[in-house]
């Protein structure tokens, strides 16, 4: 097996040439699930530490000999290097992260592959990133070069302090792997938001190639090691470079064993419960990274020019850059009757896993590209009220704290909420799919739920929303929104199963309930936060669902009176989430431009947030809530919910149909 690819000489540059993301408040290196998720928190990969999506440290070193000198092209450590490599360019699409770097007269590029196919399952569950770098004379001459990768053991530990062990091995399949993981091993004895995973192995692997070395820390001749904070290092094979580029790459894998309790049981990843080994993935990995290569370009490219197509560049470049976020900010697996789970961690909210109003703005991207993660994100909520584990009329808020899935932990219930959001998603799973059999499966379940919403949903207690940290509200106008395009939803599949009496009975319900909503908000050239405060306003961002899904229960007048007025609101970084304050959600703003017809308007919306997008001054993996005033993080990193983003594009993809609005 070979560890060195040589590429055509146009290649090297001519790869970032269609114009993507070039620059992000983070960048995204190995990004698998909430505790494999690796990221730059600065532009240059020489200038900062790469970190977990915590801010933790979990360095990566790099360094490029050219003729005898030593470029650092990644990490902070200056110790023995005479040179520093040159950024010239980085780029990010869906699946990848590349920079250009100057090593004197070679060129460089470091490529970051984490291939979150969402059309490739095998792929997708596979617990494997690559490094590549390639490699390019730029003045006509040939040099002497070689590679070295360092990898840190904080990658499988929570704190640096913890003792970790790390062997070296050759595997069956022609592999060079060094294995490395703590020695306490303490398997989902830990819950929480701000902690990294300290169970299960890490893998850095190589083709084996005559002089590919690896080393554990400062053992050069070790097998094994035992200690504290180890670097594993990857020296590939010294490579003659000419104008001709040659790649080579390394891999990172994560094997967690068990990556959480289910109601009691421990459940595996997914590519584990269907027998697969970390072994073996490994080297399917390496064996298949020309195609998966090539697939990913494919990928990022028509991801890219669709979203170009729905929204504009700007609008493109927000939808590459929350990609691998929200897919990453997930775990898959099984449940023990086979189900798929896709089960969310808030990161730095409140750490719960499986929230349904995490899931309801994520839905867009899933709905896209893989409807059975949308079904993955429900299933469990499903399985809490129907096991009869929950017994309340509504839907659970979460199932529990990440990783233990046991059951709500959340203080407070969000009824009208939860209920209105997995009425919402299944009708739209039901769109996707272009029938009702995932519905017909959870009919009693809904059922109930639509009940409530029928009694209660409307004119809103006193209560927590999705918004929850701005506080508890009652009369909430877009709360009773979300509960009437829920009814609608309910009358919608209905239809579907080809119950008439059914849908026309929740149908009547919900226009009813719009006609009425319209006189109860009506706030002379808008629509108010609540029924009951009037000189309010809001963004009615649930108003989406009936556009997207040709509901049809609120006039074309509702939607155009709200976007003439949001754009009277506009601040430097975007639209305030509503009156009282100036903070805002980027992936309700996605929503609420999504309400227009109007490409000018659309733009005048969202464009403030490729503004944020570039130029907050808040260095951290993207945040959905940010202040319009100075681009100033708020709260919350690294979150699924930028899938919300897709929406524009999944407006566009289900098409304009009779919808006249």
């Amino acid at each position: 097996m070979k560890n060195t690819i040589l590429l055509p000489a146009f290649l090297l540059f001519s790869i970032v040439i269609a114009a993507q993301v070039k620059k992000m408040p983070a960048y995204p290196l190995i990004t698998h699930d909430p505790y494999f998720s690796i990221w730059s928190f600065t532009d240059d990969l020489t200038t900062g530490s790469a970190k977990h999506w915590t801010g933790a440290d979990q360095p990566l070193n790099g360094w490029c000999m050219v003729d005898g000198q030593n470029f650092r092209f990644m990490g902070q450590d200056a110790a023995s290097f005479t040179a520093t490599a040159q950024l010239k360019d980085v780029t990010v699409t869906a699946t990848r992260t590349i920079y250009q770097y100057v090593c004197g007269p070679v060129n460089l590029q470091v490529q970051f592959t984490s291939p979150l196919l969402l059309n490739s399952w095998t792929v997708l569950t596979r617990p494997v990133s690559y490094i590549s770098v390639t490699l390019q004379s730029n003045d006509n001459k040939i040099h002497q070069t070689q590679v070295n990768i360092n990898v840190s053991t904080n990658l499988c530990v929570n704190k640096p302090e913890q003792e970790v062990t790390a062997k070296k091995l050759v595997t069956p399949d022609g592999l060079y792997v060094i294995k490395a993981g703590s020695v306490e091993q303490p398997v989902l004895q830990k819950k929480g938001d701000n902690l990294r995973i300290d169970w299960g192995y890490m893998y850095v692997a190589a083709p084996k190639a005559a002089n590919t070395k690896q080393v554990i820390g400062d053992a050069q001749t070790a097998d094994s090691t035992t200690g504290k904070a180890l670097m594993l290092r990857t020296a590939l094979p010294a490579l003659k470079i000419a104008s001709i580029p040659q790649t080579q790459f390394i891999m990172l894998g994560y094997d967690d064993i068990y990556s959480v309790q289910y109601f009691g049981k421990n459940l595996p990843p997914v590519w584990r419960s269907e027998g697969r080994t970390i072994e073996k993935e490994l080297a399917h990995a390496a064996i298949e990274y020309k195609s998966i290569m090539k697939q990913c370009t494919a990928f990022d490219q028509q991801l890219y020019a669709d979203a170009v197509k729905a929204g504009g560049d700007k609008y493109a470049q927000l939808c590459v850059a929350a990609y691998r976020q929200s897919v990453a900010a997930n775990k898959i697996l099984k449940d023990p009757d086979g189900n798929i789970l896709f089960l969310s961690k808030e990161n730095f909210s409140n750490g719960s896993i499986n929230t349904v109003d995490v899931t309801y703005p994520s839905a867009p991207l899933y709905l896209l590209y893989n409807p059975d993660l949308l079904k993955g994100m429900l299933n469990g909520i499903f399985y809490y009220s129907e096991s009869g584990k929950f017994a309340k009329p509504f839907a659970a808020h979460d199932l529990g704290t990440y990783p233990i899935a046991n059951g709500q932990t959340y203080g407070e219930d969000m009824p009208v909420e939860e209920s209105g959001n997995m009425i919402i998603l299944t009708a739209a799973i039901a769109k996707a799919e272009g029938n009702a059999n995932y519905a017909r499966k959870h009919w009693k379940t809904l059922t109930t739920w639509v009940d409530y919403l029928e009694k209660e949903g409307f004119d809103p207690a006193n209560q927590l929303c999705t918004d929850d940290f701005a506080g508890h509200l009652a009369r909430n106008a877009n709360l009773s929104v979300k509960a009437i395009v829920a009814i609608g939803c309910y009358a919608l599949l209905a239809e579907m199963m080809h119950d008439v009496p059914v849908s026309m009975k929740y149908r009547t319900t919900a226009l009813n309930m719009a006609k009425k909503w319209m006189t109860l908000a009506s706030d002379g050239d808008h629509y108010s936060l609540t029924f009951s405060d009037k000189n309010t306003w809001s963004q009615k961002y649930n108003l989406v669902w009936d556009r997207v899904l040709n509901l049809h229960l609120f006039p074309a007048e509702v939607y155009n009176k709200e976007i003439k007025y949001y754009l009277t609101k506009q601040n430097t970084f975007g639209l305030p989430l509503d009156s009282r304050k100036t903070y805002t959600k980027s992936d309700w703003i996605m929503w609420t431009a999504t309400l227009t017809n109007d490409t000018t308007a659309f733009k005048a919306l969202t464009d403030p947030l490729y503004t944020y997008l570039t130029e907050t001054p808040t260095r951290v993996p993207l945040s959905d809530w940010h202040e319009t005033t100075n681009g100033k993080q708020v709260g919350f990193q690294a979150r699924s919910v930028v899938g919300g983003y897709f929406m524009r594009m999944l407006d566009k993809t289900w098409g304009k149909k009779g919808r006249g609005k």
